[in-house]
C-alpha cells in the first residue's frame, strides 16, 4: 500500500520523513518515476492531477489535495468511488483573518488614496468614517468565514453575512440564498467575498452585483480568482460606484504585464498570498487524512463532490 505524491521536491523533503515517523507502514512515493507497482498505489497527494492518472493508477482510493482548495481539480474526471480531500490546517483560518483583517481595515481607512497621494508627495487627509458606521459583509460563512467575522468584530464595523444556506450568527445580520443577496449587498460598505468557487460562484463578482452595493463600497476579495469579472470591477471603480478593492486572487495568475490592476490608484494587490499551506502542518492533516479513511472513521477535509468543497 502506497502513497503517490505528485507535487514540489521541497513539500516532498518535509513530507517523506513525517509519514516515515507517522505512517511507516505506507510506502511513500514521490513521483510517477519512483513507482516500482501501480497496483500497491492506494492514495494520490497532488494540486492537480495528470492525464490518465487512474488508468495508470486504477486502485487509488483517495485523492488529497496538498492545498486548502480542490477548485483545481477537474472533480469530474475524478472516478466516483474515488474519494477527494483537502488539507485542513490550523494555520489557514489564523491566516486568511489576519487577511481579511488587514484588508478590510485597508479600505475602511481609505489606504488606496493615501498611497496614491504618497507617489504624489501630497500631504492631504479625508475624514475619517467611524468603524461604527461602516458596514462589513461577509460572503461565506464556513470555516474561515466565521472566523474572520470573529476577528473583525472588536473593530466595532456592524457586521453580516451571506452564504448559500441558512447559517446563525450571534450577534451578526445573516442572508441566504438568491433572495437574499440583494438585501445583504444593500446594507454592505465593505465587501468580503471568501467564497468557494463552484459553478454557481463563478463570476458572480459582476457588474450587476456593484451595482446593487451602496456607492462607494469597497470590495476584498480572497476567494477564488475566476469569481471577479475584471472589466465589471474596472468600470465600477472609475465610475465611482466602487471606492476600491483589495485581491488576492485574479484569473489568470500572475495576471499579464499591462495589466490594469497593477497601476489602478483604487486597487490593492497582492500575489495570492492571503493562505499559505504550512508543509508541515499540510502533512500532518494528510495523515490525519488517510487514517480516518483506512480506519472507516471521520476523513479529514473531506469534499462534497455535489457542491465541489
Amino acid at each position: 500500500m502506497a502513497l503517490l505524491y505528485l507535487s514540489s521536491p521541497e513539500r516532498a523533503a518535509v513530507w517523506r520523513p513525517i509519514f516515515a515517523r507517522e505512517m511507516p507502514e505506507m510506502a511513500f512515493v514521490a513521483g510517477e518515476a519512483a513507482v516500482e507497482d501501480p497496483a500497491a498505489i492506494r492514495y494520490l497527494a497532488a494540486w492537480t492531477l495528470p492525464p490518465d492518472v487512474f488508468l495508470r493508477y486504477p486502485g487509488v482510493e483517495l485523492v488529497v489535495s496538498v492545498g486548502a482548495g480542490v477548485d483545481q481539480l477537474d472533480l469530474p474526471a475524478i472516478p466516483a468511488h474515488v474519494a477527494v480531500a483537502r488539507t485542513v490546517t490550523p494555520s489557514i483560518g489564523a491566516m486568511m483573518r489576519d487577511y481579511t483583517v488587514l484588508g478590510v481595515l485597508a479600505m475602511h481607512r481609505e489606504l488606496p488614496y493615501y498611497l496614491a497621494r504618497q507617489r504624489e508627495a501630497v500631504w492631504k487627509g479625508r475624514p475619517v468614517v467611524l468603524a461604527g458606521r461602516r458596514r462589513v459583509g461577509v460572503m461565506g460563512l464556513g470555516e474561515l468565514g466565521r472566523a474572520c467575522i470573529e476577528a473583525l468584530r472588536g473593530f466595532g464595523f456592524p457586521l453580516a453575512g451571506w452564504s448559500r444556506s441558512a447559517r446563525r450568527i450571534p450577534g451578526v445580520e445573516t442572508f441566504s440564498g438568491k433572495d437574499g443577496l440583494a438585501p445583504f449587498l444593500a446594507r454592505t460598505d465593505i465587501l468580503v467575498c471568501l467564497l468557494p468557487l463552484t459553478e454557481e460562484t463563478s463570476g458572480i463578482l459582476d457588474a450587476g452585483l456593484f451595482a446593487a452595493l451602496p456607492e462607494g463600497a469597497c470590495l476584498v476579495h480572497a476567494g477564488r480568482g475566476r469569481q471577479l469579472d475584471h472589466a465589471a470591477l474596472l468600470a465600477a471603480l472609475d465610475t465611482g460606484q466602487l471606492g476600491g478593492a483589495f485581491l488576492d486572487v485574479t484569473e489568470p495568475e500572475p495576471l499579464p504585464a499591462g495589466h490594469p490592476f497593477w497601476t489602478h490608484p483604487k486597487i490593492v494587490l497582492t500575489p495570492h498570498v492571503a493562505t499559505v499551506t504550512d508543509f508541515e502542518e499540510g502533512a500532518l492533516s494528510a495523515v490525519e487524512t488517510l487514517r480516518g479513511h483506512r480506519e472507516g472513521g471521520a476523513i479529514r477535509g473531506l469534499v462534497d463532490r455535489s457542491r465541489g468543497y
